[in-house]
């Protein structure tokens, strides 16, 4: 089935991004067709803006008065851009030819298909998955977060094993795919989560809406990754925990929402003790400020609660495993989603 990529917007958010955009824009322009490409400056200091006009005047620019972060940042863009389909794409990704059709082609496809991803391989190590989103998003029925092609730390090598086509749990945001329509009509992505796992809670949202979330193998890009936090900053250890808890008192079927939250606080607490063990104090103590954070604004979380929940079957949707991911890995030394 051919598509009309005119249809699509290609929509960049950057903050302070100019090496990311001097290395990875080019690619953009040159193997994105007919879409329409777009930067979302969030009040950028380091000649960013400058940059895209001077080089890229074929790219429309976005100006947001302030950094609104990742989440408020697109909600704020993407309400000025008018496209059947967004590509949420991040700013250090490098995209090959026809990076778009495979995806684009399967969400014609089925118009119940809200969001795909393609395959996601690391930049610098091309014959490896990468991190954020590897070969499509699953979670456990704890709420914790993995890939296919990656387990915690674990990144597996690409030996075409997820070359399919797949429905999954979350697609990534470093490159998300998403019917328009679709974006606005759940409210966009969590402007209190800031960057950090906004997307599954947007592709949860979209599942007990009763839509599908794809993966496409045959499409690829290669990320950086960490490029706006990184891992070992305790600010990305608050976004992650905070998150995590938040994403699940969001959006869990009331008769698992007590249990599960009690298992992943204690959770959360061996998790700080270990980071204590090992000398990560800061980290440990941005685990505590998460949950700290989450009391204080608990009225907040209450009235996102009672505004999205869906009654849907949480352990029965796709991408779900139904077990303990932290389990397999740490104690039974599982690696890979195939020995799960």
């Amino acid at each position: 089935m051919d598509y009309n990529p005119a249809h699509t917007a290609v929509v960049i958010l950057n903050w302070n991004g100019l090496r990311y955009l001097q290395e990875f824009l080019p690619s953009v322009v040159a193997h994105s067709g007919n879409c329409e490409i777009i930067v979302a400056d969030n009040a950028s200091t380091d000649g960013s803006v400058a940059f895209v006009q001077e080089q890229f005047p074929q790219v429309r620019i976005i100006l947001l008065d302030q950094n609104y972060g990742f989440c408020e940042g697109y909600n704020k863009a993407l309400q000025q851009v008018e496209a059947k389909y967004y590509v949420l794409l991040n700013s250090d990704v490098h995209v090959p030819e026809r990076w778009i059709e495979p995806v684009l082609e399967l969400m014609e496809s089925d118009e119940n298909i809200a969001v795909c991803q393609p395959k996601i391989l690391s930049q610098q190590h091309p014959g490896f998955f990468e991190y954020a989103g590897a070969g499509g998003g699953m979670i456990d029925t704890l709420g914790y977060p993995f890939c296919r092609g990656r387990i915690f730390e674990h990144l597996e090598e690409d030996k075409g094993q997820y070359n399919d086509v797949q429905e999954i749990f979350w697609a990534t945001g470093a490159c998300m795919f998403v019917r328009a329509n679709v974006y606005h009509g759940l409210g966009g992505l969590e402007p209190a989560f800031f960057a950090h796992m906004e997307e599954i809670d947007f592709c949860w949202r979209a599942r007990n809406t009763g839509y599908k979330v794809m993966y496409n193998g045959f499409s690829k890009v290669y990320h950086v990754g960490g490029g706006t936090l990184h891992k070992s900053n305790p600010r990305k250890t608050f976004l992650n925990f905070r998150n995590g808890f938040a994403l699940l008192y969001k959006n869990l079927p009331s008769k698992e929402l007590i249990p599960t939250l009690a298992l992943r606080i204690l959770l959360d607490w061996i998790a700080a003790f270990r980071m204590i063990l090992a000398g990560q104090t800061k980290d440990a103590k941005a685990v505590l400020d998460a949950h700290a954070d989450l009391l204080r604004n608990s009225s907040y979380w209450g009235r996102q609660r009672k505004k999205h929940y869906h009654k849907g079957n949480f352990p029965k949707l796709a991408g779900v495993y139904k077990g303990s991911i932290v389990w397999e890995y740490f104690v039974r030394q599982k690696r890979t989603v195939k020995e799960l």
